[in-house]
């Protein structure tokens, strides 16, 4: 690595951490950000605060205390080429007059793919692409996933005992992890667009499947509610339940068997959506493509066996997140997952991410592995 390839990895890797700072906000929009330089120093830097706003180049040009004329341009995305809510990157940083432009990684959007840096080439300014580009993409991998291939990242949560028992035998389960790591899902929940569940953790736990955290004014915390999706194929959901009295949209998904149900469940606020399949249960890769067309980046799944273990053997399953106990709940206890496999050979096997400690509880995120 020559110096020049230092100093771009240096400010790339600045343009990033200030990207992270959109991780809440953003949606549906990527998490970008900006640096501008002349060699080693930064003139001035940017990010994405929230889906309307300026974007990152545009936010890093407004803060240059000075002119920019033969800088170089750090971001963590291509730029933008197209009009928007807002107007294309590219022209701003032409008509700034910056030399060289870097970015991390291609914009996957059909609507940019590669113009954004054909512009800049095509106006003279120099451009290199590929900087760090795997830690760009680990930052939006529902933006890059739903661009590419129209679903949303899945990312399954699930708190369990170290036995991988979820509650004992009668349904209790509460407290399995301690605060840490349920403050941690908090941030899990905050960063998604979506959280889904099943009817039965509705009945049984009520949940309410919101964000709660503290909003803190500089784009660290959310300020909306993911929507909230309830797999429920028979509209069992009570009129009632805690998920349905919160801000923001609240979806039933059902497969249309009880009209007079779904009327309640409508007259209480939710939004109905008819999505049978042909064993009359709910459809779910339907589910995510209605997700994804509704602009959700990541969704997170908090569910119970049942729902977990359907949506894994579909195949659906992107990332999952485990958080373990110190403690063992016993044989008699509920399974992690409703996994019927019948052999060796029919194993899922994953591909260990991250193992973190979260206060006294460890948080596990793996893959599945495809090969």
């Amino acid at each position: 690595m020559d110096a020049q390839d230092v100093i771009d990895t240096r400010h790339m890797a600045q343009a990033l951490a200030l990207a992270r700072r959109g991780l809440y906000t953003t949606p549906p929009n990527p998490r970008v950000g900006c640096v501008l330089a002349r060699g080693e120093r930064v003139i001035a830097s940017g990010f994405h605060r929230r889906a309307g706003c300026e974007h990152a180049e545009i936010a890093a040009l407004r803060a240059a205390a000075e002119p920019v004329t033969g800088a170089t341009a750090y971001v963590s995305l291509e730029p933008c080429s197209h009009h928007g809510r807002t107007p294309p990157c590219t022209e701003a940083l032409i008509e700034a007059g910056v030399a060289r432009v870097v970015a991390a990684a291609p914009d996957p959007n059909p609507l940019v793919a590669g113009s954004g840096l054909g512009r800049l080439r095509a106006a003279g300014i120099e451009v290199h692409c590929g900087v760090l580009e795997r830690e760009a993409r680990a930052l939006n991998p529902g933006f890059f996933k739903r661009m590419s291939t129209g679903l949303p990242w899945v990312r399954v949560k699930l708190a369990m005992s170290l036995d991988a028992r979820t509650a004992m035998a009668d349904g209790s389960s509460k407290w399995i992890t301690g605060p840490a790591a349920r403050a941690d899902v908090q941030r899990l929940r905050a960063r998604s667009c979506a959280i889904v569940t099943g009817i039965g953790t509705v009945l049984h736990d009520d949940p309410r499947l919101d964000v709660r955290l503290p909003a803190d004014g500089a784009g660290s915390a959310p300020g909306r509610q993911p929507v909230r999706v309830v797999v429920d194929s028979r509209a069992r959901t009570p009129a009632a339940a805690r998920v349905l009295g919160q801000p923001g949209e609240t979806i039933v998904v059902t497969a249309g068997a009880d009209a007079a149900r779904e009327r309640a469940l409508a007259a209480a606020g939710a939004t109905l959506l008819h999505l049978p399949d042909a064993t009359g249960g709910i459809d779910l890769h339907a589910l995510l493509e209605h997700l994804g067309a509704a602009q959700c980046n990541e969704v997170l799944i908090e569910a119970g066996a049942t729902l977990a273990g359907a949506v894994l053997r579909s195949g659906l399953v992107d990332e999952l997140v485990f958080y373990v106990a110190p403690a063992l709940l016993g044989s008699a206890a509920r399974p992690l997952f409703e996994l019927p496999l019948a052999s060796m050979d029919a194993k899922v096997a994953l591909r260990i991410a991250d193992v973190a400690a979260v206060g006294e509880d460890w948080r596990i995120t793996a893959t599945v592995d495809a090969g």
